[in-house]
């Protein structure tokens, strides 16, 4: 049986505004991700998935705030763990993060080779700049990254450099969770398919031990993770493999994400575009039924009535909705 890596129940966190306006904005999420295994997550901007991403860390700063829930790392819950504790023993060893626009993460007056020193002494504050440039040296290398890189400013670097160049900051500990947040967006698609290709070839070398990939593009994580999770106003609303929930989505929002997006697959081309109608919702009142009902045609008096809990079906699928798998699909087939 593989070794679980992450688990997460029935996390919860908020935004507390400036006015104290609590902003719910990663409600009751729970997931699961075993060894040698990745997990996509995706939705539109603003639904939570980079709150999630950030709470995942166990680290957490104003205005965000945790609530409840369980965050285990390899065995070890550090949900509520002293953020000093969490800083020295956890971040960059066994969770690591890539922020969104990593390319701006780079102090431009700084060399690369200063921001490696600062990781690995936040670790081991012993450690001699022999031992630190040899490492560098030799994840640069494994990485195909030029060992020049090292003495170079972040404005010297081109945009897909300065990416690769991020995440091996951040996977120079060998974390056994890896967040990747949207790594490959404002990048061409050449050094699109680099930073993909160099996250998975560090997954096959054992550099990381499981990953998290974040990104609004759903296809995009069909040639990237195992699994696929899509989020919606805070709230997880279905989950399956990627194959699954690139080519047969059920919850009427995944099914829309697909719709409304170019995919470049075998028997996914000729798909008509369409958009999704409404906004998200504002999570400072979220709805008190189905979160997505304002903006599904599909809905009902009794979706935006009632509060809708995940179902499992097939082999072990998630979905959050009132309809049955096999209506949804039913009124999807009516409509091809």
């Amino acid at each position: 049986m593989a070794k679980t890596m992450l688990e997460v129940r029935e996390l919860t966190t908020k935004y507390i505004t400036r006015f104290h306006e609590d902003v719910y904005a990663v409600d009751h999420v729970s997931l699961k991700i075993e060894e040698g295994k990745s997990l996509g997550i995706a939705g539109e901007s603003g639904c939570g998935k980079s709150t999630l991403a950030l709470s995942l860390m166990g680290y957490y700063f104003a205005p965000l705030h945790y609530m409840s829930g369980d965050i285990i790392i390899d065995g070890t819950n550090i949900s509520g763990m002293n953020p000093d504790d969490v800083r020295k023993n956890i971040l960059g060893t066994e969770i690591a993060y890539i922020p969104q626009a990593a390319m701006n993460a780079l102090n431009p007056t700084i060399r690369i080779r200063k921001f490696i020193e600062d990781v690995i002494r936040a670790h081991d504050p012993k450690a001699s700049k022999k031992d630190i440039y040899d490492m560098a040296r030799q994840r640069f290398e494994t990485l195909g990254l030029p060992i020049d890189a090292l003495d170079k400013h972040a404005v010297e670097l081109s945009g897909g450099m300065k990416q690769r160049v991020v995440i091996a900051i951040s996977t120079i500990l060998s974390p056994k969770v890896l967040i990747a947040d949207e790594p490959s967006s404002a990048l061409d698609v050449t050094s699109q398919k680099m930073v993909i290709k160099m996250l998975k070839d560090m997954m096959d070398k054992g550099f990381i031990k499981s990953m998290i990939f974040i990104t609004h593009e759903l296809p995009l994580l069909y040639n990237v993770t195992d699994d696929i999770m899509v989020m919606y106003a805070g709230q997880i609303v279905e989950r399956g493999t990627a194959r699954e929930m690139v080519f047969d989505p059920v919850h009427p929002y995944s099914r829309g994400l697909m719709k409304s997006i170019l995919v470049p697959e075998e028997g996914m081309r000729s798909q008509k575009l369409t958009a999704i109608p409404g906004t998200p919702p504002n999570l400072k009142k979220p709805p008190q039924g189905c979160r997505f009902a304002e903006r599904c045609k599909y809905a009902t008096p009794a979706c935006r009535g009632n509060s809708v809990s995940m179902t499992e079906f097939g082999d072990s699928r998630l979905y959050r909705c009132l309809m049955g798998v096999d209506q949804l699909k039913e009124v999807y087939a009516g409509e091809e």
